[in-house]
């Protein structure tokens, strides 16, 4: 008996020893877990790492229980968060670049981007525009998905003059092309959405993939959904971690986060991949909305709008400049790649 009570306290006290020396990091995610891939995906980084890590866990917090999404940069940043899973396309009105590495309009899709992002320049100048702007924050890729829906709309767009006078939620550089085309945007957060639409302050929306947007019920309201989303043709989602608290860390610590993030990074695209067109076909066969494509008018208009948003902003920034120069220099020489090896689609 004495020997199972020394043995049982030996084991108590070694148990206890290596839960002191792991670090909990509390972690506050953009978006609610309640909503399929992008809320899950945060939740999914947290599992994962937490299932491997020796030396670090992870608490999650969903938006507003830390702090609203919006202010997540700035409390990572001063140290009252230890980190964010986010999308970088969230700081657009602090830091001109920003969305750059969250989703370029008419930009590169999945592969394209994580290619740039970790073959060439970008997590270089992900992280140096971060340090430029005075945040003090490590950055890391932690999510990707697929392209989005170009919009929910109350009623159906002929023209460019079915969008003037429109009030829309919009999210990052594509809200500037809207704004051109007189449209009035603001960027909601997902469970404000619904009830602007349903009131009537805003007359349409877009926010993500088909599977995303029927959580959030925009289907019941606006019946016309456009396709493609040429404002997000992938979307990557970011880890923030406080310089002070990444520092902190063990090596292997910082190590598994960073192999988890990209484990995440596989497992968000393909869960949008595999799961977002039986949304599309209950949409349609079962909530009576009219899956609609963009005409070559309307895309090219979109697109020559961008090209000037674009050329503004990098005469206006020169860290965007240099950001912007350097995609375009990595998309020029993907495209003898990409021209060349992907059959046709049909």
């Amino acid at each position: 008996m004495k020997t199972n009570f020394i043995a049982a306290a030996v084991a108590a006290t070694v148990a206890a020893t290596g839960a002191m020396a792991q670090d909990t990091l509390e972690m506050t995610s953009s978006f609610p877990s309640s909503l399929p891939i992008l809320g899950t995906a945060s939740v999914d980084f947290k599992d994962r790492l937490n299932s491997i890590s020796t030396d670090v866990q992870i608490e999650h917090f969903d938006p507003g229980k830390l702090v609203p999404t919006l202010e997540a940069l700035d409390a990572v940043s001063n140290g009252s968060v230890d980190a964010a899973f986010a999308t970088s396309g969230y700081w657009q009105g602090k830091i001109k670049s920003a969305s750059l590495f969250a989703a370029v309009p008419f930009g590169p899709e999945a592969g394209e981007f994580m290619g740039w992002i970790l073959y060439d320049d970008g997590a270089e100048l992900w992280q140096g525009m971060y340090d430029q702007a005075g945040y003090d924050v490590k950055v890391m890729p932690c999510g990707i998905i697929a392209p989005e829906t170009s919009g929910w709309f109350k009623n159906e767009i002929n023209g460019v003059a079915d969008l003037e006078g429109l009030n829309m939620r919009f999210f990052g550089l594509g809200a500037e092309v809207m704004q051109r085309l007189g449209v009035s945007t603001s960027l909601l957060g997902a469970g404000d959405i619904f009830p602007a639409l349903e009131r009537g302050a805003i007359d349409a929306t877009e926010f993500s993939m088909p599977r995303i947007d029927a959580r959030l019920g925009f289907h019941k309201i606006a019946k016309y959904n456009y396709f493609p989303g040429w404002h997000q043709p992938s979307t990557l989602f970011e880890l923030i971690v406080n310089i002070d608290v990444w520092e902190d860390l063990s090596e292997i610590a910082q190590n598994q986060i960073e192999t988890a993030c990209l484990a995440n990074v596989t497992t968000s695209l393909a869960e949008g991949e595999a799961t977002n067109y039986a949304a599309m076909v209950e949409n349609s066969e079962t909530n009576g909305v009219q899956i609609k494509q963009w005409s070559p008018e309307m895309l090219e208009l979109f697109e020559s709008t961008w090209n000037e948003v674009a050329a503004e902003l990098a005469a206006e920034d020169e860290y965007f400049a240099k950001v912007w120069a350097d995609l375009a220099d990595y998309r020029e020489g993907y495209k003898i790649w990409s021209n060349n090896i992907y059959l046709p689609r049909k």
